[in-house]
């Protein structure tokens, strides 16, 4: 009998250890800059805010952009977590529905609408980093004043 206990007791910790180590493997699925976005592909995009997301690993800012052409377009920019950009001074209010803004960044390596977010520039003239730290993203002389 006491080897029945044992067994249950070492069955129940492989359990706990299996959950656990499911429970982590979405963190490890965060990826570099250099993964998905291309250094050699900066864009500006201006436009008016269409949806919010404010959800690990990443906040993403939808916003509808104007090309040459006159036709509208969604873009979907990639900004920090939700924590680095709380610290920031960025709340999840901050940045409203309609709102029209300009976003610095970097294109897909796919060139689909996706971008990363370097920085966010409000009409007031307020500006914030949008980007994560340590991301492999384009050395920003502008920020450290340079």
């Amino acid at each position: 009998m006491i080897n029945n206990e044992r067994m249950i007791r070492l069955r129940a910790a492989a359990v706990a250890l299996a959950l656990l180590l499911v429970g982590v493997v979405p963190v490890n699925a965060h990826h570099a800059f250099g993964a998905e976005f291309d250094p050699n592909r900066p864009l500006v995009l201006k436009g008016p805010v269409v949806r919010v997301e404010w959800v690990n690993p990443h906040t993403w800012i939808h916003l509808e952009v104007t090309d040459e052409a006159g036709n509208k377009e969604v873009w979907m920019v990639e900004g920090g977590t939700p924590n680095s950009l709380l610290r920031r001074g960025l709340k999840r209010d901050t940045i409203k529905i309609g709102q029209v803004i300009v976003v610095d960044g970097y294109q897909a390596k796919d060139r689909s609408n996706r971008a990363n977010g370097r920085d966010v520039t409000f009409e007031d003239g307020r500006k914030f980093f949008l980007g994560s730290s340590g991301t492999g993203a384009p050395y920003d002389k502008e920020r450290r004043g340079q």
